[in-house]
């Protein structure tokens, strides 16, 4: 067994080598090109204004443009073409064409032109030298023209008028500012959408021109913004919204030839269900599009957004027809094909860490229309198991956790209140949740706990980037009980025992406590939407979690006087009720670097305190620290609180076993992250690849009197020593509708341990192996994980 070990360390440094040798190797692009061609190696552009080097760079043809000095796009294309003659990873070297250079430089020339250089002349020279080519452009911009004088020419003065009331706040024309091609096109989109949006239905872009004179002195150009009219009309016509028709496709096939129409008409909706499945007023609530109404691109547009938004139609789509006694009215007819009503999903997971491993099945049936207005309900099973392996046992010999839950969920499209709120619905669309759930967990010879969660949410878009989310009824009812012996017939077992829960003593009666939670709950997000942009913006997400106020005011109007430090609780049904505040806040910077490159900073704080009916917290709202979206470095439920050490802590192996992942929790974390995010490669088996370099820094620590481990406690003046920092690197396989993420930690500084000894990567770097026996002669079964490896779907943050 012995001589495994050696052989793979002997395999290692030549194995290592090849690797490199191939790698450098692959670094030459010109044995995989003919004699006659050349690789271009560099592309200068020289002259051009410094504002616009960066964007004229853009103009060079994709296919002659020079790989990065430090990519490995295509190293790796030659790697594995080289060997395997596969061409799915990496992009070829760019292979010097003189007509591509050709109309690089006519195209850099013209972006000069558009920027206000009129006179801007560019030329190009190739050097080639050993089949390895450098392509130069050189510019002479000349003077750049500013706009003299900006005026109009609109044949309607209705939309002149128009026009003119909205020109302050969004024009992109303005006199005095350097002329730029863009800008007109910007402007030219701006009054198309304007027009649109106040009824003119037939206003097409190509009315919008402009008249550039810049035959002036002193590098100054006259422009006139032109609204023509249509062809021998002497105005643009304004439509209004007459009759709606909204016809349901009667299934998933589409429409046939025929279509019997509902002959009733009501509030100027024509609502035809040919499926027979659907209800009048949810469908039509979701309408903007009203009669009377000008026509507005706005409305059509959340019309269909907000449909489709329903996830019941599998496809949207909206017409016009103009009323036939030419009364200037659009007839719109909206079309619904819908998609499956049911579906069922069976899934299943492999949790897996050092010394355990299992496996999680669930089931979820899915109706996505069962009271015929688009509710979506859900009813999920899912049940696991989590064993202990290693000792030369087999994988399940050992299950020590058990894990069942049954939960379902009904999402009904509409805030659910006694009275209207307007315009509901126009930013995004609401839900009022039904959830109803109850989890059983059972943990070998220390615990078994259910709970009952029940709550009622709504959820709503302020704006866009602006989104609520209120539960005003969360009730959870949790029962208990610990399987620890402590009266059995082994002295030595109810001795150890009994230490382990006086050491544990507050997170271990957490779990044994019966108990009811009455609150709310509130998060405000800003800028959800934005998370899948490269852009540069703020995101911020709070929330709040509070109970037991309005069962406290009860019991105190009713006369009741109890003090919870001393046991004696306030009960609701027999039982005491949880009485706490629990505020969180996610503030993240996002900043673009161009590109595909962006900077992420973030920081993620929350407290836990209960007050009043309660001494603590219930288990299920403790934090942890670690895991792939935390302090990347280590693994979930293994990092604090503050300076906890549980091989000092938890004298016995089996007593680590058994508190494994619920020792480590606590009232308060504190964690901050920053990550930069880069492009590697554009083609990766017919994906993106990217990457990521992080530093992570955070712990959790108690703040509630009654914890028998005064280094678990919050102390500021040692906070610093209480941080666990960690560093590393990832990949992200970008496939556009989902990120699989793959993300590798280093421990830089642990706070276990202490003084210098928390800085364990100068043991990584020194002293590995030496270090893991110290550490394992008092931490076993666990061994210490310098590196900790982690997957996931989707960005950490």
């Amino acid at each position: 067994m012995k001589a495994y070990p050696n052989y793979i360390k002997k395999i290692k440094f030549p194995a290592i080598l090849l690797l490199i040798i191939l790698f450098l190797a692959a670094c030459s692009s010109t044995k995989f090109i003919e004699d006659y061609q050349s690789i271009v190696k560099k592309v200068d552009i020289d002259s051009v204004p410094s504002q616009f080097e960066e964007e004229a760079y853009n103009y060079v043809q994709k296919d002659i443009r020079p790989a990065p000095k430090l990519g490995v796009n295509v190293r790796l294309y030659n790697l594995f073409y080289g060997l395997f003659r596969i061409k799915a990873i990496g992009n070829p070297a760019p292979v010097l064409d003189s007509t591509l250079v050709d109309i690089s430089r006519n195209q850099i020339e013209k972006f000069l032109n558009s920027k206000g250089y009129f006179n801007a002349t560019v030329k190009s020279s190739i050097v080639v030298e050993k089949q390895k080519a450098e392509v130069y452009f050189k510019a002479k911009p000349g003077p750049a023209f500013f706009v003299n004088k900006l005026s109009y020419d609109i044949a309607d003065p209705k939309i002149k008028d128009l026009y003119l009331k909205s020109k302050s706040e969004l024009t992109y024309i303005r006199e005095g500012m350097q002329y730029d091609d863009d800008s007109l096109a910007i402007e030219r989109d701006r009054v198309y959408e304007i027009m649109k949006e106040n009824g003119y239905f037939d206003f097409a872009r190509p009315y919008v021109k402009y008249s550039v004179d810049s035959n002036l002195n002193a590098s100054k150009t006259n422009i006139i913004l032109i609204v023509d009219n249509p062809k021998d009309m002497v105005k643009h016509e304004q439509f209004t919204i007459g009759e709606t028709n909204i016809v349901i496709a009667p299934n998933s096939d589409g429409f046939p030839d025929s279509i019997a129409q509902n002959p009733r008409i009501f509030r100027g909706i024509r609502f035809t269900d040919l499926s027979e499945r659907f209800r009048r007023n949810p469908i039509v609530r979701y309408n903007f599009i009203k009669e009377g109404d000008l026509y507005d691109s706005r409305n059509e547009n959340i019309t269909y957004n907000r449909l489709y938004e329903m996830n019941v139609f599998k496809n949207v789509k909206i017409d016009y027809f103009k009323a036939k006694d030419s009364s200037n009215r659009l007839e719109p007819i909206i079309r619904l094909i819908p998609q499956k009503r049911m579906s069922n999903r069976i899934e299943g997971e492999v949790p897996f860490n050092a010394g355990t491993v299992g496996f999680t099945l669930s089931n979820t049936y899915t109706n996505n229309n069962i009271f015929r207005g688009a509710e979506r309900f859900e009813f999920q099973i899912k049940g696991g198991l989590q064993s202990r392996v290693g000792q030369g046992k087999s994988i399940f010999n050992d299950v020590y956790q058990r894990d069942f839950s049954v939960s379902s969920n009904l999402a009904v499209p509409r805030l659910l209140l006694p009275f209207d709120i307007p315009l509901m619905g126009k930013n995004g669309m609401p839900f009022t949740t039904f959830s109803a759930s109850y989890v059983y967990a059972l943990q070998k010879d220390f615990f078994v706990r259910r709970v009952f969660l029940n709550s009622v949410t709504y959820d709503w878009f302020e704006t866009k980037s602006k989104f609520h989310s209120f539960t005003p009824l969360n009730f959870e009812y949790r029962f208990g009980g610990l399987l620890l012996v402590t009266d059995g017939p082994d002295e030595a077992v109810n001795k150890a025992n009994l230490e382990l829960i006086r050491q544990n003593l507050y997170n271990i009666q957490l779990l044994g406590r019966k108990d009811i939670t009455l609150g709310i709950k509130y998060t405000y997000t800003l800028n959800q939407n934005k998370l899948l942009q490269p852009s540069s913006f703020v995101y911020f997400r709070g929330n709040i979690d509070m109970a037991g106020n309005l069962l406290q005011g009860f019991s105190k109007l009713t006369g009741g006087k109890h003090n919870a430090a001393e046991g004696d609780f306030a009960e609701i049904l027999g039982l005491p009720f949880n009485q706490y505040v629990r505020p969180e806040v996610d503030l993240r910077w996002y900043k673009s670097l161009g590109g595909d490159k962006q900077f992420v900073a973030r920081i993620n704080a929350g407290v836990g305190f209960a007050y009043g009916n309660s001494t603590a917290v219930p288990f299920e709202k403790l934090f942890f620290a670690g895991g792939s979206s935390g302090v990347r470095a280590w693994q979930a439920r293994t990092l604090g609180p503050g300076n906890y050490d549980r091989g000092n802590r938890i004298p016995t192996e089996e007593s680590r076993k058994t508190l494994y992942g619920l020792d480590q929790l606590g009232q308060m974390h504190i964690e901050t992250n920053f990550e930069y995010r880069y492009k590697l490669l554009n083609n990766f088996f017919g994906a993106t690849l990217k990457g990521a370099v992080f530093l992570d820094a955070g712990n959790i620590w108690n703040i509630s009197s009654g914890n028998p481990q005064p280094e678990t406690y919050f102390n500021f003046k040692k906070l610093f020593n209480q941080i666990g920092v960690g560093t590393g690197a990832g990949l992200r396989y970008d496939v556009d509708y989902f990120v699989f993420r793959f993300d590798v930690g280093l421990k830089l500084k642990d706070p276990q341990f202490s003084g210098s000894d928390q800085w364990v990567i100068g043991k990584y770097i020194s002293g590995a192996s030496q270090f893991k026996k110290d550490y394992n002669l008092t931490h076993s079964p666990e061994s210490y994980r310098f590196i900790q490896y982690n997957f996931g779907i989707g960005l950490p943050f």
